[in-house]
């Protein structure tokens, strides 16, 4: 296929040439003065509802169709559905088309809460593997081989795996030895590459799911892709039918999808394949470069492949700039508050020790340089060697009941110093990265607690915690 192609995108363009008159949806019609002065009128105007011409997402069979099979040929799947309601949606309809309510799911304690909102949807029930944590840097790590193999084992019916690739941090599984040994036992693979799709098309990085024989994978265009924000892809390998897919994604996907956001899919697709190879590895230079000038100011630690030990950190994402700051006696959270507000550099997340820039399509060189001499001038300024209160991130949790179960559990608002010993009924975590410190139907321990609550302190964006400091648990 000629994937300099976009022919979504064209056919879009040429709804404008032909300046229909509007008596359909949206209501806007181009037309609303307040939007077009705000977002500029070919904005308004591309803002199209399903027509002649431009296709039908639900049931794709023209410029839809032939630019989501552009995007199967680019990534190396057999089928690509363009999703509007952002990777959630794409893991939600992953999950869904795998599992039936009832059937079993493997996957690792430290996925995105959208996983586990999926699961709830899907009726599955997960059997999770707790992550190891770094003993330097606090963060969750990938899946060990020898634990996916036990659990199979232990759990002999179970109906899919689902992997992370990678985690937000970079961390990397073995992917494709789990593939082969969940298809060796009758499991679907699925993976959630909501921070992957850049593997696709540089040099130098993990290797991609769909490479890997992967049987679903949800990749998160908007993210590392290019493509505007809520944008996403899920990919199947052909092996789980497509209809049953598409009728899956019919289920909760909406009909009136934003063709904007089709467009720009399609727009970043052709960019990546035509461009993308040569843009990130130039970046991935640079953003190695800022590394290695990171670590030599004294306090901070940015981990990269170093850590790789060929187990539960397999490989490492080398365009995650992922920055340890409890050297310096900060919280990741707080460095990020002050690069925020004292020099206008705003990155991915902060947590409680640490910090993450992305490395992306579009990037400037001389940004990094700018975020070096902030992180220099923040250590000098307001950095101390007080004691460190936490130096993880991840918790291994107690579970009590299903999610599932738990979600439709009679449930009270509680005080969060009053919960310990109860059964959470709501996930509670850190927004971003959006990996549950405790999700529903797991218990509240005493070290949940200070670990919610220190959080909140320190700054982080807490869901799940009301302003009366109270979480929502199982009523007795």
């Amino acid at each position: 296929m000629n994937q300099k192609l976009t022919p979504l995108a064209d056919a879009l363009r040429e709804q404008l040439n032909r300046a229909y008159i509007p008596f359909d949806v949206p209501g806007h019609k181009g037309n609303l003065k307040a939007l077009s002065e705000y977002f500029g009128e070919d904005c308004l105007l591309l803002d199209k509802n399903s027509r002649a011409g431009i296709d039908y997402l639900c049931q794709p069979r023209s410029v839809i169709y032939e630019a989501e099979a552009l995007a199967a040929e680019a990534f190396g799947a057999a089928h690509a559905f363009f999703m509007v309601g952002g990777t959630t949606s794409s893991v939600q309809a992953m999950v869904m088309s795998a599992c039936a309510p009832g059937e079993k799911i493997i996957l690792p304690r430290n996925v995105h809460y959208s996983v586990i909102n999926a699961v709830i949807l899907a009726g599955a029930v997960p059997v999770y593997i707790s992550s190891q944590v770094h003993p330097q840097v606090g963060i969750s790590l990938g899946m060990r081989v020898e634990d996916v193999r036990a659990c199979i084992a232990d759990h002999p019916d179970a109906k899919a795996i689902l992997i992370n690739n990678p985690t937000y941090y970079g961390i990397c599984s073995n992917i494709e030895a789990i593939i082969s040994i969940a298809h060796e036992n009758g499991l679907w693979a699925l993976v959630d590459e909501a921070h992957g799709t850049h593997f696709y098309f540089g040099d130098d990085l993990p290797k991609a799911a769909m490479h890997c024989g992967a049987d679903l994978s949800a990749v998160s265009m908007h993210k590392t892709g290019g493509s505007l924000t809520q944008s996403s892809i899920l990919l199947s390998n052909g092996r789980i039918e497509k209809s049953h897919i598409t009728n899956i994604i019919n289920l909760i996907r909406t009909t009136s999808a934003s063709y904007l956001l089709l467009a720009s899919l399609d727009i970043a697709r052709q960019y990546l394949v035509t461009k993308g190879r040569e843009v990130l590895n130039a970046n991935l230079r640079e953003i190695c470069i800022a590394r290695e000038a990171i670590n030599e100011i004294d306090g901070y630690y940015a981990f990269a492949k170093e850590c790789v030990d060929g187990d539960s950190i397999f490989d490492f994402d080398l365009s995650k700039l992922s920055i340890n700051t409890l050297g310096i006696g900060l919280a990741g959270i707080e460095v990020y508050s002050l690069l925020r507000d004292e020099y206008g550099i705003q990155l991915e997340f902060g947590d409680t020790a640490n910090i993450l820039a992305l490395s992306t399509l579009g990037d400037r060189p001389e940004n990094n340089r700018k975020l070096i001499t902030a992180l220099t001038d923040i250590k000098n300024k307001y950095g101390n060697k007080s004691p460190r209160r936490f130096s993880y991130e991840y918790i291994t949790p107690i579970t009590v009941i299903s999610p599932r179960e738990a979600f439709y559990a009679p449930k009270k608002a509680e005080l969060i110093t009053k919960c310990e010993g109860k059964i959470c009924g709501d996930a509670i975590m850190c927004y971003p990265p959006g990996i549950p410190i405790i999700a529903p139907g797991e218990l509240i321990t005493p070290q949940i607690i200070d670990h919610i609550m220190y959080a909140s302190q320190k700054g982080c964006t807490v869901t799940g915690i009301n302003e009366r400091q109270e979480i929502t648990v199982l009523k007795e």
